[in-house]
């Protein structure tokens, strides 16, 4: 009985008090908006420097004096480094290649010989893809026997680091002050419509009705209004990031892809929103006294 009460008067609400209802949902809906479209920024800048992350890369030189076999043994040491995901060896006549496709000059007719070393690519894997540990590899491939020089993008990584961290920062405090703002004006305009039933929870309280039968329809309203803006906020989304997708360059059409499963985390959130709106809202009225009214 006490479960089929909580869900009348729960949805009660949507027909005693429709202006209200529309304001709230209307609220979580742009609250959202706001949340998600900063959240799919927040995801996309971090794919960005991701991406730029992975660009870098070091080469490490072979000294000419190393024979095929000191070559091939050189090789497998930098392979068996921490942090090292992938290695490719690049020989004398592959350097040559490289630099006639990238500068249109066959270096062995401009200077009769090849002074370009031999060297090895190496690709760091994810958690070292950051200055301070890029730095560590660097300097272990400095004391290989063998290797003449190491090359990276030291200032790159540098940047990217700082921009990171920077980044990270600004993000956590426009993040909290979108969330809190929007709890705000939810619990705000879920107790104006907490407000018309005042007279009804302070009848409640009269009888003896405890404070989760008092709060029981007021919370599964919120979640409902939650529900609602939040499916509305997702929708709206959706279709605003499938039209950008169609009119933005396919090389940018990959920084701005939005997962399936992250329209459900936006009406999951609504949901979120309306419960603990609902919940800061009532908890006034309980807590006032039934004299005083």
């Amino acid at each position: 009985m006490q479960l089929v009460y909580v869900f009348r008067e729960g949805f009660s609400g949507f027909r005693r008090a429709k202006l209200s209802m529309v304001a709230a949902i209307t609220t979580i809906c742009v609250s959202l908006l706001l949340l998600g479209a900063f959240s799919v920024l927040v995801l996309n800048a971090n794919s960005v420097v991701e991406a730029l992350r992975d660009k870098v890369e070091m080469e490490a030189f072979l000294s000419d004096a190393l024979a095929p076999v000191e070559l091939s043994i050189v090789r497998d040491s930098i392979a068996k480094l921490e942090g090292i995901r992938e290695v490719r060896y690049v020989s004398k006549e592959q350097a040559a290649a490289i630099f006639k496709e990238e500068f249109g000059e066959d270096i062995n007719k401009v200077l009769d010989f090849n002074p370009l070393p031999a060297s090895v690519k190496i690709f760091l894997k994810d958690g070292y893809k950051n200055a301070k540990s890029a730095e560590t590899v660097y300097a272990v491939l400095k004391n290989i026997k063998g290797v003449d020089d190491v090359i990276y993008r030291k200032t790159m990584l540098e940047m990217l680091d700082r921009g990171a961290t920077t980044f990270l920062w600004l993000v956590l405090g426009i993040g909290l002050i979108i969330t809190i703002s929007s709890i705000f004006l939810v619990a705000n305009t879920i107790r104006l419509a907490i407000y018309a039933k005042r007279k009804i929870v302070q009848t409640m309280k009269l009888i003896g009705a405890t404070k989760s039968f008092v709060r029981g329809p007021f919370i599964l309203e919120g979640l409902v209004q939650g529900f609602i803006g939040g499916g509305l906020a997702a929708g709206i989304l959706f279709l605003v990031f499938e039209y950008v997708a169609r009119w933005i360059s396919t090389e940018l059409a990959d920084f701005v892809q939005v997962k399936p499963y992250y329209y459900g985390i936006v009406v999951a959130f609504g949901c979120a929103l309306g419960f603990v709106g609902s919940a800061i809202s009532i908890r006034k009225f309980l807590s006032q006294s039934v004299v005083s009214r």
